[in-house]
């Protein structure tokens, strides 16, 4: 029997739960697939999310011949066989029966640029229509003209509220602390719910708190490093760092190391919590985390994990100060509710005579006490 997440998995945008931004009435997924526009994108999120989901959705409405890669395991000759299916090599355009041809490559991250070079003529001439599915930020992992030809949804973890849906729709009976603790577990991750609900029922027949968490101990659930292991690692590195705990973050960091995880995955993230948490504390904790990426990048394993190690230390015990991020998030809230509110004409930029008799940049006076913000968020503040 199929797992419970593919029996589940939605067929049409209909059965599709979460993603509201982009599958919304007149939001642009939904608009893309409705009108059956043909065009290369990217889907960037945190696993369980639909991914998987929208690119089948996508492949199915436009009646095209959907091919689904790995990009762990795949390869520059699996490109070349799926291009050459229905007329040959270089034929491109159309595939079996006549219909287009769609390529999803999970993990898109995982090809590394000589891969990625050698996809992008297809893609640019239209032989495949990509969708790449990423958990990391295509900025910094696909290649700048594939990221040009390329869309990009950014997805989001999903709320409690789809979680119940989609766990409902399984139709298994959990009483309400089961179901809360599922989906406490699940943090966002509708595969992950409905893995270890199958693995539940199938062990122990009752759902219940008890079962669940006997099942999680399972063997067949246990750590795999492209599975749930790897973001819970993460997760438990980074918060050690940010306690302070240089132990906990080394063991972390070490169970990362042992199972073969990307250095610069670790590394990047290293780069990240150098500003989100020890920021303006200790400024040279950014200068340091880029010299590990730097390092990880140069040497590699096995001698990189000493460099990664080093930067552990070193931020698991610098000082920590959030006031940076905080204020950019703060920022950012008020983006969102009010838009790009007016610039105070006193220091726009006055380059020609018109802009000068609109008063702009008239009063400007360098190291004035006067606000710089709109005059809506004048007395906002955003830094502590």
């Amino acid at each position: 029997m199929e797992p419970l997440a593919a029996r589940l998995r939605p067929k049409n945008l209909d059965e599709f739960v979460g993603q509201e931004h982009l599958v919304g009435e007149g939001k642009p997924l939904r608009v893309a697939i409705e009108k059956k526009h043909r065009f290369s994108f990217l889907l960037w999120g945190p696993p369980g999310t639909g991914k998987t989901t929208i690119a089948r959705i996508y492949a199915r409405a436009l009646d095209a011949q959907l091919y689904e890669l790995s990009a762990v395991s795949a390869g520059k000759d699996d490109i070349r066989r799926i291009v050459g299916e229905g007329g040959g090599e270089g034929n491109g355009e159309e595939g079996i029966e006549g219909k287009a041809k769609v390529l999803f490559l999970d993990e898109i991250h995982r090809f590394n640029k000589s891969q990625q070079d050698f996809l992008l003529p297809y893609v640019e001439s239209g032989a495949l229509t990509l969708i790449g599915a990423t958990t990391e930020n295509p900025s910094f992992e696909v290649i700048p003209a594939l990221l040009s030809r390329c869309r990009v949804f950014v997805l989001e973890p999903l709320s409690e509220e789809a979680l119940r849906a989609i766990v409902k729709r399984s139709k298994l009976k959990l009483n309400k602390d089961a179901f809360d603790w599922l989906l406490g577990y699940a943090n966002g991750d509708a595969r992950r719910a409905l893995t270890l609900l199958d693995s539940t029922t199938s062990l122990y027949g009752s759902v219940t708190v008890e079962n669940l968490n006997k099942a999680l101990e399972s063997p067949h659930l246990r750590y795999d490093k492209k599975g749930d292991e790897h973001y819970d690692t993460i997760s438990a590195f980074i918060k050690s760092m940010r306690a302070s705990q240089p132990d906990a973050a080394m063991y972390y960091l070490a169970r990362m190391v042992e199972a073969g995880e990307d250095p610069l995955f670790i590394a990047r993230r290293m780069v990240i919590f150098a500003s989100e948490d020890v920021g303006l504390a200790q400024p040279t904790a950014l200068v340091v985390a880029n010299g590990v990426f730097r390092a990880c990048e140069v040497i590699g394993y096995p001698e990189c994990a000493i460099n990664l190690a080093h930067g552990v230390a070193y931020l698991a015990q610098a000082k920590k100060d959030r006031s940076a991020y905080d204020a950019l998030r703060a920022a950012q809230a008020d983006i969102k509710k009010l838009g790009n509110l007016p610039v105070p004409k006193h220091i726009r930029n006055a380059p020609t005579k018109l802009m000068k008799d609109l008063d702009y940049g008239k009063g400007y006076e360098m190291y004035d006490e006067e606000s710089y913000l709109p005059e809506k968020l004048k007395n906002r503040k955003y830094f502590e």
